[in-house]
């Protein structure tokens, strides 16, 4: 592709520029707007510049990667409902022995979430969990969250719907949801268990059985309990199972409260005549006595009233297993026809619809979950990326990197990864993917049709396990690490440069490691 006239190629190179700026460091002091509105600044300035039309920018949108993504999320949303999450919780902590055996399972859960459920989804509700149970064992909170993060970001690489970059590479690819797990599973699992090896090294000693000293952050001394570290929940819209445990509560503190009206101490009031005295005392005791029959007599009415609740509680819990298995089969069924090779994103909209009406509720609560923000920043970042395409700089570095970075030779394929890893950095892994995807593709489709599979899966596996590299590689790194920040009980600081010790030669490890299992079927 020819490069366009100067004017233009500026134009929407500062674009690109702001779009890249406000995505990377969203924060910044002259434009603090955020990486959603900095998308949809960078898309609207490719426009107002002349870069591309408003029918070209409309046309760069793609609606089923947009559907693919809505749906998983809604899913998720009813998952977390279902208290998936909190069977994830209790799997962590049955029956640990040790940090260690708490680091490899934290390890595995967060691979095989991260890989139904997104990694980004996976690191929200899952970090306070890891921060419990690690204060509760007194162990060092960071292999925990480093394990979580970097294990995230690896499992998610195992299927299209594990990260939006492969929710891409699924779509412009063509790859069916089968092929691309397959082809990319063997590099997960051996990359996963990898990552867990280099932490269980680096961190040995301080996981050791015996009882850490060092607390990194004050926090409560109070000891939390398996119960509270297995039912946690980040929403409380979503604490519904607790209700009934409240509602028990409060019936607790009125009964103590009776109790306390009706057997408080008497004291009579005294006029300085003793027998006086005496008879008010016990005309008192006795009304004492009398309020305390009529509180058992009432207690005794209310009991029938209970009795209704205990025969209508079986009842809502059986409900609630009802749906709960129905919400388990529905996400199942997703799978499958996934599997099966059916259109992903009306999979995934179609599973979530049905999800909407098993509630059989108002879907408002529900739907306010969904990220939207996320959704229209890829809106933007389509935009944006397609109209840095148009200028001819993207081509004209790929045609100066071709030759060099072709998948029929060993160097080849490490010069791409190499790539992939630096920009996956530069310019985060989505628009890495948006830029490079068509035109690496092409390139091995000279080679053989197997060929092309394999650098679509080679750019899913590197773009992903390159968000381990550093803090601001992936988005999963930033939500643990602020999750964990903002923890009122159990805060902890994962800083840039203690995560570039663990994240940098992980990354080069698990990253070729994962490349000579990498086959196309």
């Amino acid at each position: 592709m020819a490069m366009e006239p100067t004017l233009k190629v500026a134009l929407g190179t500062a674009a690109f520029g702001i779009f890249w700026v406000l995505a990377v460091f969203p924060a910044v002091p002259f434009l603090p707007i955020g990486r959603t509105a900095g998308s949809l600044l960078g898309a609207m300035l490719m426009v107002l510049f002349g870069v591309m039309s408003a029918d070209e920018a409309y046309a760069a949108v793609d609606l089923p990667i947009l559907g693919l993504l809505f749906g998983t999320m809604v899913v998720s949303v009813y998952l977390e409902r279902a208290d998936m999450f909190k069977h994830l919780g209790r799997l962590l902590s049955w029956r640990s022995h040790g940090g260690k055996d708490l680091l490899v399972r934290t390890c595995v859960v967060a691979a095989l979430a991260s890989a139904l459920f997104t990694n980004d989804t996976c690191c929200v509700v899952l970090t306070e969990f890891i921060l419990k149970i690690a204060r509760q064992n007194n162990l060092p909170p960071k292999p925990f969250l480093l394990a979580l993060a970097s294990s995230a970001n690896i499992g998610s690489a195992a299927t299209p719907i594990g990260n939006p970059q492969n929710l891409v590479i699924a779509v412009q690819s063509g790859i069916s949801f089968g092929q691309f797990v397959f082809g990319i599973l063997p590099a997960t699992l051996v990359g996963a268990v990898v990552n867990a090896a280099i932490l269980l090294c680096l961190y040995w000693r301080q996981l050791s059985d015996e009882k850490c000293v060092e607390v990194v952050v004050p926090v409560p001394t109070e000891v939390v309990e398996e119960e509270d570290v297995t039912s946690h929940r980040f929403s409380p819209a979503t604490m519904s199972h607790l209700r009934s445990h409240q509602l028990g509560s409060s019936k607790l503190d009125s009964f103590d409260h009776s109790c306390s009206e009706v057997y408080e101490p008497v004291k009579p009031v005294s006029n300085g005549d003793t027998k006086t005295d005496a008879t008010v005392g016990i005309h008192q005791r006795r009304g004492a006595a009398v309020r305390g029959d009529e509180w058992v007599n009432g207690a005794k009415d209310g009991h029938s009233f209970h009795s209704v609740e205990e025969k209508e509680e079986p009842m809502e819990q059986w409900k609630s297993t009802l749906w709960k298995t129905c919400v388990y089969v529905i996400t199942l069924g997703m799978l499958v026809a996934l599997l099966l090779g059916l259109n992903m994103s009306w999979s995934a909209i179609t599973a979530a619809l049905a999800l909407i009406v098993l509630d059989f509720k108002d879907a408002r609560p529900c739907l306010e979950k969904v990220s939207y923000p996320l959704l229209l920043f890829f809106c933007g970042m389509f935009i944006t990326v397609d109209g840095f395409n148009k200028t001819g700089i993207p081509s004209a570095f790929w045609e100066f990197m071709e030759p060099y970075a072709r998948i029929d030779t060993p160097s080849g394929i490490v010069i791409l990864s190499l790539v992939i890893l630096f920009l996956s950095n530069v310019a985060s892994n989505v628009p890495t993917v948006l830029l490079l995807g068509a035109r690496v593709a092409a390139s091995a489709a000279a080679i053989s049709p197997a060929a092309e599979t394999n650098a679509w899966l080679i750019l899913a596996w590197v773009s992903t396990v390159a968000g381990n590299l550093s803090l601001l590689g992936s988005a999963a790194n930033l939500i643990v690490c602020e999750q964990a920040r903002r923890s009122q009980q159990f805060g902890y600081t994962l800083s840039f440069f203690s995560h570039l010790q663990f994240g940098f030669p992980a990354t080069l490890i698990v990253t070729g490691i994962g490349l000579l299992l990498i086959r196309s079927n």
